[in-house]
């Protein structure tokens, strides 16, 4: 694990320069991609049940609620694309500076279960892809969605705008699928018109309109827009900062417009090829697919329907992963491996899967695919709050703080999310008790939960308006600056040297004795890592050893020719071992190693020494390339 480093994902942080292009239109390209990165996760496949239930079982009723949930969108999206912009931190580095370490860490908690929510819906709704356009049996499609991992890998690899293009693509081929659905499904323009109209017929249309406003507005785009738009060089001043938000607003309104189109086809071909046929029971992406072609006499229409599902499917997958790499850095102050974090993830959101279709069937998949809308929604208020409350802050957003029309509309969408869910909550629980037969145990349970869920939501709410936000430590992206203590220059006595026999030695020996001169002693270490070696250790006798060894003494030679004081040290079996075994015996104050010379996927297949070997000396490590 390495510590956090200043910026929000570092390794496309301002990757993409705005300040060379002159123009509008080239400027506004240089902006265009990170809504669309966040996009993607409002039309994934959890999107598509609760779009399918709420058509196939109140027709166009609940088109209001997309148009609703895509009003929040906007408003929510531009204040996180703002708080990044303005302040240079993403929501959870703000939230970490903001507030105490225990609410940041059940906040922490909470964003971690809404990614798992999120990803499952991606693992099941890619797996049902598969099994409708290959006749993949399901558990094997949740089974192969694990391969996307190294997918990610190599994007993330590509740069920002790589990934944005790719996204693009994907985003492309789910809207044309569904341009050509809905001239299949020839829906009515006036029955459709009148969705607009709010209205929630029963309790069942609350309970899946609250799927679709946590599907559409999901808590984890707020922490990943507040980030990507870093990925732009902007000027930073208020100038520079005032255009880059205008730009990013623009962009931010195509995107979410074009997702609000997606989720709005896929509501208003359920209602057409179902609801008005009679067929008000389909609630489940599988037999949506199989009334397509009968419904609409269109062998085309079912092949586009899973082509789009699998790249909406695809697509969201960046979504998670980076937010959730965003919230464990920026709450955390912790840093793991992409491809490590991408996988665990991954993981988290295919056991519950592989268990319940195993358990209960593939049938189990629809409620679960809802269920995990509804559990994106009640962890909402927990990011929205805080976000308000950030960018409402004139100290800290200075001219670019929220305006009171901003934020009377603000508190209103947060007080409808906070309010339906509460709904929500209390019909539910109350349902599970009266059905069960030891409802003790609920209350014993569950109930503790909720009323602590209940505090919290409480105190990030109310308590940053009676106590003005305690910003911790950080108050920009490098943290404040302090007065320079500096040390005297370090003479190092006793200097480890790795050496592997190759031309890299030439440079690692070179700078280590431009450390310590002649008056230091250095320690050539070198590890035999032959078969034998790695079972026999410091027994082995064979060829390779012998040859090292006269190898090292060929080096200390010439070394001592030159007036300097050397020893040498073979090491045995893993060098990740080997290495800091010697240099913490040898009481070693300084290592010298030179870097492997390979990188992205040879990593994986060969290793990496030196991350490892740095974490277990307790000595400074100089890396010669």
């Amino acid at each position: 694990m390495k510590p956090l480093t200043d910026k929000s994902l570092q390794e496309v942080n301002s990757s993409v320069d705005t300040t060379v292009n002159t123009g509008f239109w080239k400027k506004l390209f240089s902006f265009i991609g990170p809504a669309y990165l966040v996009s993607v996760g409002y039309m994934d496949p959890g999107n598509w049940a609760t779009d399918i239930a709420g058509g196939s079982q109140f027709g166009y009723k609940l088109i209001w609620v997309l148009a609703l949930s895509n009003f929040m969108a906007l408003l929510l999206q531009s204040l996180s694309a703002r708080l990044g912009l303005v302040r240079g931190l993403d929501l959870a580095q703000a939230s970490r500076a903001a507030y105490p370490p225990v609410v940041n860490f059940f906040n922490w908690l909470l964003a971690e279960v809404a990614i798992a929510a999120c990803d499952l819906a991606e693992v099941i709704g890619m797996a049902i892809g598969l099994q409708l356009l290959f006749h993949i049996p399901l558990l094997a499609g949740v089974s192969i969605t694990v391969a996307d991992t190294l997918l990610l890998l190599a994007l993330q690899r590509s740069g920002i705008r790589k990934m944005e293009a790719f996204i693009l693509v994907l985003i492309a081929t789910i809207g044309n699928a569904f341009i050509a659905e809905l001239i299949f499904a020839k829906p009515n323009g006036a029955e459709v018109i009148k969705g607009f109209i709010p209205s929630l017929p029963n309790n069942e249309a609350l309970y899946i309109a609250i799927g679709i406003i946590g599907a559409t507005v999901m808590p984890h785009n707020l922490y990943l827009h507040s980030s990507l738009v870093q990925t732009r060089k902007i000027a930073r001043t208020p100038k520079g900062i005032k255009e880059a938000i205008k730009f990013n607003f623009i962009d931010t309104i195509a995107a979410l417009n074009l997702a609000f189109f997606v989720n709005a086809a896929i509501l208003i071909l359920a209602a057409s090829a179902f609801y008005y046929n009679g067929f008000t029971n389909v609630a489940g992406i599988q037999d949506a697919h199989k009334l397509l072609n009968n419904v609409l006499g269109n062998s085309f229409a079912p092949i586009l329907f899973a082509v789009a599902l699998i790249a909406a499917g695809q697509s969201s997958t960046l979504t998670g992963t980076l937010s959730g790499q965003i919230i464990m850095e920026g709450y955390l102050n912790l840093r793991i491996q992409p491809w490590v974090r991408r996988l665990v993830t991954r993981m988290l959101a295919i056991i519950p899967a592989f268990l319940t279709i195993y358990f209960l069937g593939e049938g189990a998949t629809v409620q679960l695919l809802i269920l995990s809308q509804v559990i994106l929604s009640l962890q909402l208020g927990f990011a929205v709050i805080p976000l308000i409350h950030l960018t409402s802050d004139k100290k800290k957003m200075g001219q670019f703080a929220n305006k009171t029309w901003v934020k009377i509309c603000a508190w209103l969408v947060a007080a409808i999310i906070v309010i339906l869910n509460a709904k929500l909550v209390f019909d539910t629980i109350s349902g599970w008790i009266n059905e069960s037969e030891n409802p003790l145990v609920l209350y014993l349970t569950l109930i503790p939960i909720v009323i602590g869920a209940v505090i919290l939501l409480l105190y990030i709410t109310f308590v940053p308006m009676i106590k003005k936000i305690h910003d911790s430590k950080t108050h920009a992206p490098h943290g404040k600056v302090e007065k320079l203590k500096l040390m005297d220059v370090i003479k190092y006595k006793r200097i480890a040297v790795s050496v592997d026999f190759s031309s890299s030695d030439n440079k690692a020996i070179s700078y280590a004795l431009a450390q310590g001169g002649k008056t230091a002693e250095y320690i050539l270490i070198h590890v035999v890592e032959t078969a034998g070696a790695r079972m026999m250790d410091n027994e082995i006798d064979d060829l390779e050893t012998v040859s090292d060894q006269l190898n090292l003494e060929k080096y200390k030679s010439d070394l001592e020719l030159d007036g300097y004081c050397i020893q040498t040290r073979l090491g045995f079996g893993n060098p990740k071992k080997s290495i800091p075994e010697i240099v913490n015996i040898l009481n070693c104050d300084l290592l010298v190693m030179g870097a492997h010379g390979h990188s992205g996927i040879k990593d994986i297949i060969f290793g990496t020494v030196l991350d490892s070997v740095r974490h277990y000396v307790t000595v400074p490590v100089l890396i010669v390339k």
